[in-house]
Parts: C-alpha cells; structure tokens; sequence
C-alpha cells in the first residue's frame, strides 16, 4: 500500500486498511522476522540465549516490560530497537494531537472531525521513528506531565466548562498513543505517580483532577529499573509491579570475548586516530579485563554494578593517550603501550561506586590496584605463572625451571628502568633490551611475534612481574620505574606486600 497516495479518510476504507494494535503490529512483524532468522536486536551482544529470548516472548505474549538490571547492561538500547519491530507507516487523523486511528477514533477532536467531515477527513501518515517516547522518571515528575491537566487558558478561550475535553492538556503518555513508550528507572517516580499507571496499564482509562475520561490508550509500556533502587531510593509499588506483565532480568557480559566484541563496535575511535594509533589484542583484554576485576572486587559496591561504558571510556581514553604521545614525538604511527593504560585511571574512578572500605583507601588507589589485577590476572595466560613457581621448593625445585631468573636477578645487581610516558617508541625500546633476558623470554613463548608485538610483550613481563611481587614498580611523576624489590623495600618502605606476595627466598 503506497501510503503517500492516500490522503482522506474515504481513500483509506477503499485501500482495504485493516487497524490492528500497537501489540497485534510487533507481534506480527516480530513473527516475520524470526521466520526469517532475523536478529530483531542487532548490535545486543551476549543476551543472545537469555534476555532476547525472553524480550521475544514478552512482545508475542503482547506483554508490557520491565526491564531489571544494573547500569550499563542496555535496557534502553533493547527498547529503542523495538522502533524495527514497528509497521514502518500508519495512518492518523491530520492535527491529533494523540495520533488517533482513522477508523477507530478516541479522543473528542478526532471523533467531531469525522463526524463533520466523514469520508473526506483528512489522513496523515506517522513513521514508525516517530512512535517512540521515552521519560526518565525523576522525584519532579508530576501526573500532569505523565498524563494531562486542564488548560485554564484554553478553556476560557473556547468558552467552555472545565469538564469538557477539549480543554485538556495532555500528558506525554497520550501523546504517545499508539506508540511505544519507556519510562526510565521506574523507582525514581513518586508512588502516589506510579498509582496513576494502574488503570493506564489495565483499562487504558485516563483520570484527571476528578474527571471521568474513558480514553482507551494503545501504547506498549516497557519500564526500566536497577535492583539498586528497591533499597537506596525508591521502589515499584507492588499493584504497579503486578500489572506489569513481563519482568525480564539483564546481566553484563559472560565472558572476556563478548566484552571485547561490546567494547570494538562501541568505543568511538575516529579515523584519525585508527590510522595513527594500533591497539593489540593484549591490550584490549587489559582494559577489559579492569571491568571484570572491579565486578569481582571487595571495595566496589556490587549493589551499584559496574557498567560497560567503563572498558568503552577507558579503551578510548587508552587510544588518546598513546595518540597524544605520537602528536608530542611527531610520529606517524605508534601503539598502545601498557604505560599509556596510566592514562585509562579517570575512566575507572568515574565509573565505580565504593563501599566504605574503599572510599578509605580512595578512588584513584582503588582504580590503578584494579588495573594491576588485570594485569596480573591477564599475565598468567600469556606466561608461566609466578605464583606456581613459588610454590616449587626443596628437592622439586630445580633453579633453572625459573624462567624470569635473568630479569630479576639483573635488577637484584642494583639495575633500574625508568619508563617515561611520552618516551619515543625507539627510544622506549631500546630501554626495553637492556633488561638481561627479557627478549629472550618474549622469543621463547612468543616465536611468530613481531618487532612492536615483542616490545610489548616485553613491557608486559615487567608490568607482570611488578603485579607479581618480584620487581617493584612505581608511577612517578610523568615515568614509570622498575628496580629490584628488596632495595626499593628498603629505602622507600612505601609499598606494602604482604607475606603471601613476597618471600626473599622464592627466586634465589
């Protein structure tokens, strides 16, 4: 049906137009696209056998949602993409301000119109991009701006009484009639508002300052909460809760790999920066790998979760610092180093909640200890495990099964190594040689890598020596040094290990 031909009520009877609800419409297209093994939420990655399943059978259940989830785990995104589901025209009364359906009318404007006009009442055409309303509900939302309220000004004007409905002002959820409408965090909004839902959600009436208006509303609901809310600020009153048919539970990726894919399609990464700046894939899983450690991590309140937009900020901010320092060293091309992930702290401290023992010990200390774990967890699957070679002593113990014996050991010899954050690529890799054995480790476990893929690896092993308790490592102003342990123990006696983390006798 070409839709732009059709411009009068009488038209759209002959077309054979048949009406069908907002619910009726996405289940039907929803069924198409499925038959089609279509992915009705493209770009949604790790809910491919959990919360798309369950959202599809809600929709063909013609069930309003409620999303439940911590930040960061795309509840908006999958009601935003319902948009697809949607027919992609349907036709309205010209001038509804509730986009009422030409054949089956509901609010008084609508209904005089076509009773004036009949065959020839005009018919406009709304785009499915336009059947979308969303609210995030705060204290301050008001039912009038949920629902309505009487115009003084507009009834005066008509010289009409207050309990006539052409003197309504109507609230964003009539306007969006027809239409798919979200109201975000959902706890946020005053009980005595949620209470005005009810009837909305049951019988689609409408109730405003006393006055009986039976307005039968189409919308598809879809509500978002955080479980953090039920506690710390507000709750869904529960008749509300009841009327909601489908609750569906999100969660933050599964595994490193569905993080990863998340991070590479969201992180804005210009041109610019693409052609100037490689990122491996080690480096990637560092800065992946800090989300997870701040989930699993005691000074973190779990309550508040940890959203996906920290691995997106930090692997930007990663890129723009190794970026930054080829613009300084006027090179055309450069890498991320592991000293660059310095540069990722301000998107870890702005993007966790700490509990009272974390606040303690401060949000910057909290950020670069999660970055260390990573790094430590991180190392021990591109090398021998430190912590398994400690364990092997007395007659199991052979010294040469050591592999980090030559690096440690030249470091023991009273040797150091400052790294300097905008150091040149060259430069920082012929500091990187003068280590005794550390190319000749990166060689041994990594025999196809290149020139830049060994320097970085070869930075890894002492960050991931560092991580372990064998070399000490401290960020200076503008650099990065490495000394042997013992010594900097000694002199400094600012870092803290415990005996756990470090035993004199385990690498001699």
């Amino acid at each position: 049906m070409d839709s732009k031909k059709i411009k009068t009520l009488g038209e759209l009877k002959k077309s054979g137009y048949v009406s069908k609800s907002i619910k009726q419409e996405i289940r039907e297209n929803l069924i198409k696209k499925i038959q089609a093994k279509e992915n009705p939420f493209p770009g949604i990655l790790g809910y491919e056998d959990s919360v798309i399943p369950d959202t599809e059978r809600a929709l063909l259940s013609q069930h309003n949602i409620l999303f439940l989830g911590l930040r960061g785990q795309a509840k908006t995104r999958m009601a935003r993409q319902m948009i697809e589901l949607l027919d992609e025209y349907i036709p309205i009364v010209a001038g509804s301000e509730i986009n009422d359906d030409p054949l089956q009318p509901v609010s008084r404007y609508a209904i005089d119109l076509i009773e004036e006009k009949g065959d020839t009442t005009p018919i406009a055409w709304l785009h499915r991009s336009e059947r979308y309303g969303e609210k995030l509900a705060t204290p301050d939302v008001s039912v009038a701006d949920l629902i309505g309220d009487i115009d003084p000004i507009k009834a005066a004007n008509l010289k009409l009484s207050f309990a006539d409905e052409r003197v309504l002002h109507y609230g964003i959820i009539p306007r969006s009639n027809r239409c798919i409408f979200v109201i975000n965090e959902l706890p946020d909004l005053q009980a005595r508002i949620q209470v005005s839902l009810f009837n909305i959600l049951e019988e689609g009436d409408l109730q405003i300052r006393g006055f009986k208006l039976r307005l039968p509303l189409d919308v598809l609901f879809v509500f978002t909460a955080n479980p953090e809310d039920y506690t710390n600020r507000g709750s869904i009153v529960t008749p509300l809760k009841d009327r909601i048919e489908s609750q569906i539970l999100t969660h933050y990726p599964k595994s490193l790999e569905t993080a990863l894919q998340i991070t590479e399609q969201e992180a804005a990464i210009n041109d610019a920066q693409q052609k100037r700046v490689k990122v491996s894939d080690l480096i990637k899983r560092l800065i992946e790998q800090v989300a997870f450690e701040a989930r699993g991590s005691e000074l973190v309140d779990k309550k508040s979760g940890v959203s996906a937009r920290l691995s997106i900020s930090a692997y930007e901010n990663a890129v723009s610092a190794a970026e930054r320092r080829a613009i300084i060293n006027n090179e055309k091309e450069t890498q991320v180093w592991l000293s660059d992930l310095i540069g990722i702290i301000p998107s870890i401290t702005g993007k966790i909640e700490l509990v009272y023992e974390g606040e303690q010990e401060g949000p910057y200390q909290v950020a670069f200890n999660l970055l260390e774990r990573s790094i430590r967890t991180q190392f021990g699957l591109y090398f021998p495990n430190p912590d398994t070679l400690k364990k092997k002593r007395g007659k199991e113990a052979v010294p040469d099964d050591n592999p980090y014996k030559s690096i440690t050991r030249w470091f023991d010899a009273g040797n150091s190594l400052n790294t300097f954050f905008e150091t040149r690529d060259e430069d920082k890799v012929q500091l990187l040689y003068k280590v005794d054995g550390l190319h000749t480790l990166v060689e041994k476990y990594f025999k196809g890598a290149n020139d830049k893929e060994n320097a970085l690896l070869m930075e890894f092993v002492l960050h991931g020596l560092a991580a372990h308790s064998l070399i000490s490592k401290k960020v200076l102003e503008g650099k990065i040094e490495f000394k042997d342990l013992m010594g900097s123990m000694l002199n400094i006696g600012t870092q803290h290990f415990s005996d756990e983390d470090f035993n004199e006798e385990d690498f001699n």
